[in-house]
């Protein structure tokens, strides 16, 4: 799925990258790979701006502005029936 604003906000300072892979284990639309022990990012347009990769990074490499990302996919799992709250986010 591609988001409308393409993940803009998110931004990932790799110089300050651990290498953990935190990001792309909680990225729920694998925006992020680790390639020679440093994240990258792989899919920026299916950033949906919920903010996991930042709240996960134990470095502080990754910004990002949770945006209208998080909030469609809360309304999703609504519309599907879910416990209202923000899974994909984590």
């Amino acid at each position: 799925m591609k988001y409308l604003l393409n993940g803009h906000s998110l931004a990932l300072e790799a110089e300050h990258c651990n290498g953990c892979g935190r990001c792309e284990e909680v990225c729920p639309h694998a925006v992020f790979r680790v390639l020679g022990r440093k994240a990258v990012i792989a899919g920026r347009e299916r950033c949906m701006e919920c903010g996991a990769c930042r709240m996960n990074c134990p470095a502080e490499a990754i910004a990002v502005s949770s945006g209208v990302g998080c909030a469609a996919a809360v309304i999703t799992a609504m519309a599907r029936g879910a416990e209202p709250g923000c899974e994909s986010c984590g």
